[in-house]
């Protein structure tokens, strides 16, 4: 059939679906019974502050390693076979990770009573669980930066398996501390799970030992940090901006509406970073490569096209039978005192639709390393998104978020229509095409 759909039969679905389908789906039912255990144990309230948490983890996690994963992933890939390139590659992305991820912990080990205020307010004293992930950071960059080695030496295998024991230890790490220290044990377990692989990580490392002794300081290299600043600085854009307006956005609920309603609003974040997932994967698989190779305006639309024919319908389709069984899947996957999180559904699942469709073609900006123009669209996404968010919140309730994602997707989605409109929309010059 088209590029698209014989790509997923050739390649995904054969090469990289055992890791990446297996990883998603242990990672996704990891999820879904860290969401249960929270629930029953832990209830309404305490979803909202680990929610807080888990999104500063996600900015603190990119931000310690610079962003330089997918990068390094890449360059590797690109020079594994000449060894001094490989060992300038190795060598400036561990040392200016190394640096990056001690500033971080730094910051965050001697200001975590300020942490602390921001996430959770000053009548939560959970200042230690900051002190523990700045002293677990560390490693939890090292095992990133061990993850990026393997994925660009396609260790796929050994990383499938690395992946599927690290998804398990954190659960039952996880189950565990939820059992014994409620929602103290539910924070010190997300700070911790993400590090303790490590040592998983290193056993499937050993085959690589010998790369150890390529990494010198002395072949830091600053034309190699150049190739990676492009990908890191999207990549910290994205990673940190998302999390942090999302924090704002569940503080104004807290202090506006009510703890349980900011709490029923990360219920609904879960379930839509579940399903998301699968989606999101498939299209850093293939769109980011793809994007890269194609120099004609004539190929770009195609791909675009071809996903949107070929995959929005079912994906369309998909989320149409979970807001049908919203009824079920929210005291399944958390309890009847989340109930309220069903009415959240509507607005949710039409922003993420609208999200997917935007992001297709935002891709175009990481592949062309178009920076600029991807920082100003970012910007102007969080900005929208947080102020519509509130705005909202103020006339609807915790109802005002969901819609405010939706329309901040939508102009999102606009404003991307407008600056590739003429590659997709435009009249196609068969003797200009690029």
């Amino acid at each position: 059939m088209n590029k698209f759909n014989s790509y997923i039969n050739d390649h995904v679905l054969f090469r990289v679906a055992n890791l990446n389908t297996a990883t998603i789906i242990i990672k996704i039912m990891a999820g879904i019974l860290t969401s249960k255990a929270i629930a029953v144990f832990i209830g309404v309230e305490g979803m909202a502050l680990i929610g807080n948490l888990r999104n500063f983890l996600s900015a603190v996690h990119t931000f310690s390693i610079t962003g330089f994963y997918d990068g390094l992933v890449k360059s590797i890939a690109e020079v594994k076979n000449d060894t001094f390139k490989l060992s300038q590659t190795l060598s400036s992305a561990f040392y200016i990770g190394f640096l990056s991820t001690i500033l971080v912990a730094f910051v965050s080990y001697y200001n975590a009573e300020t942490i602390n205020q921001f996430l959770f307010s000053a009548n939560y004293k959970y200042a230690y669980v900051i002190k523990i992930m700045a002293l677990a950071l560390p490693f939890y960059a090292l095992n990133m930066f061990s993850f990026a080695i393997m994925n660009g030496f396609e260790k796929y295998k050994i990383l499938l398996i690395i992946s599927i024991i690290g998804q398990v230890l954190g659960l039952l790490i996880t189950l565990l501390l939820i059992y014994q220290n409620n929602i103290d044990g539910a924070l010190v377990a997300a700070v911790i799970a993400p590090s303790l692989i490590l040592l998983v990580t290193f056993v499937g490392f050993v085959n690589q030992r010998s790369l150890v002794s390529s990494v010198k300081i002395s072949n830091v290299s600053f034309s190699v940090l150049k190739k990676f600043a492009p990908y890191a600085v999207m990549a910290l854009v994205t990673a940190i901006a998302i999390p942090m307006v999302s924090i704002m956005i569940r503080n104004y609920i807290i202090a506006e509406v009510g703890i349980k309603e900011a709490g029923h609003w990360e219920a609904m974040q879960r379930i839509s970073d579940y399903y998301l997932m699968f989606i999101n994967s498939l299209m850093a698989l293939y769109f980011l490569p793809r994007f890269s190779e194609i120099e004609s305006k004539k190929e770009f639309r195609k791909e675009v096209f071809s996903f949107y024919k070929s995959t929005m319908p079912i994906f369309g389709i998909g989320l149409v039978i979970i807001y049908l069984l919203r009824s079920v899947l929210v005291p399944l996957i958390f309890s009847e005192d989340f109930q309220p999180t069903e009415e959240l559904f509507l607005w949710q699942l039409l922003g993420d639709f609208v999200k997917v469709l935007s992001i297709v073609i935002a891709y175009q900006f990481i592949a062309k390393k178009m920076f600029t123009q991807f920082i100003i669209i970012e910007t102007f996404l969080v900005v929208v998104m947080y102020l519509s968010s509130v705005y909202l919140i103020d006339v609807f309730g915790v109802e005002g978020a969901v819609m405010g994602h939706f329309v901040s997707y939508v102009m999102h989605y606009g404003i991307i229509l407008l600056i590739f409109g003429s590659s997709l929309f435009g009249v196609l010059q068969e003797h200009n095409e690029g």
